[in-house]
């Protein structure tokens, strides 16, 4: 009786288990769709994003002024661009690197042209702040090793981290109280982009004289102008905006003038400094070399006075304004120098 229960129980469990197994039956009519969902908010289309600036009249627009400047150009990029020393200056790459860790760590192997994306930081938030510039702190002199900080402000900063001398005036690379300054090479100089120092007014061989110096930063292009004022002022007549060219048209917004020569100030400078460079031929400091189709110094130990002559006739020269930057500093510095070559004489 006992083993019939048990059997009976195993039977109906097999009949459910089977039963378990059959396929599903046919699907079943479609029921009604439901109630639609509250439509988002629509993405914002990719293409305008791109248009905020890839467009004629922002980075294209831009791209075509610079095509015709001198960072453009590159031309010192093949020689000076790859040279860790002189990277910082001279190729994107070391001028981003110098600017993100105060130094360049070596020699770059492929260095490209100052570009957009040199002095802006580009593709990063993808909005329009990607044209934010890439510095625009105080820079300290390279001259005093950054004792002397300069701060022109509205983005001027960034150009002076370049545009500065790079080598001391005779006197202060010399020990207290030398009279004579030996100069080693062709090429000895402040260098080659010293108009930050001359549009401060300091970091000249300041050579006693019948003409008073004015005061460092007391510039009325200092106080009144800065470098993006003058440079990148709107872009008319292949001038300004992002050719860097300086802009008549910005100039004419405080002098009556139709060239740069206000006041006569690029002439008077011009007829300084063939005088100052005759003189300094005439003591032997200066000579013309054919193979670089230049006037450069002669190598060798002069008084301390004529070192300093030249170095400010190379360093005024190079300042490319003609005395523009700052007419009293650079007239001060041409009058005291040649009174003072004429006093050696």
């Amino acid at each position: 009786m006992k083993t019939k229960f048990i059997f009976h129980i195993l039977l109906m469990t097999a009949i459910v288990f089977l039963a378990s197994c059959v396929k599903e039956g046919p699907i079943g009519l479609t029921g009604e769709d439901g109630l639609d969902g509250q439509d988002g908010q629509d993405g914002q289309d990719g293409n305008v994003t791109c248009l905020a600036c890839h467009s004629g009249t922002t980075i294209s627009a831009r791209q075509f002024q610079y095509a015709s400047s001198i960072h453009k150009a590159g031309t010192n990029v093949a020689y000076a661009g790859g040279r860790a020393g002189c990277a910082q200056c001279h190729s994107s790459e070391g001028f981003i690197e110098f600017q993100a860790n105060g130094l360049v760590a070596s020699d770059i192997s492929m260095p490209s042209a100052i570009n957009c994306e040199t002095c802006h930081i580009i593709h990063t938030a993808f909005t329009y702040t990607d044209f934010a510039l890439r510095s625009e702190e105080p820079v300290g002199l390279i001259i005093d090793q950054g004792v002397t900080v300069l701060d022109i402000g509205d983005g001027s900063n960034l150009c002076i981290n370049c545009h500065q001398a790079r080598t001391a005036e005779p006197q202060t690379a010399s020990v207290a109280g030398a009279t004579t300054f030996r100069i080693t090479n062709t090429h000895y100089g402040p260098h080659h982009g010293p108009q930050a120092n001359i549009f401060a007014g300091q970091g000249f061989a300041e050579i006693t004289g019948p003409v008073t110096y004015p005061v460092a930063g007391s510039s009325k292009h200092l106080e009144q102008a800065s470098c993006t004022v003058c440079h990148m002022d709107d872009y008319i007549d292949k001038q300004g905006g992002h050719t860097f060219k300086p802009s008549l048209a910005a100039c004419q917004e405080c002098h009556a003038t139709e060239n740069f020569d206000y006041g006569g100030v690029q002439f008077d400078t011009e007829e300084k400094l063939t005088e100052l460079r005759d003189l300094l031929i005439s003591l032997g400091v200066v000579a013309w070399y054919e193979v670089d189709q230049a006037y450069e110094p002669v190598p060798g130990t002069y008084p301390m006075v004529r070192a300093q002559a030249y170095y400010n006739w190379i360093g005024i020269e190079e300042d490319r304004s003609l005395g523009v930057h700052n007419p009293q500093y650079v007239n001060a510095l041409l009058t005291n120098t040649i009174a003072a070559l004429k006093a050696t004489k």
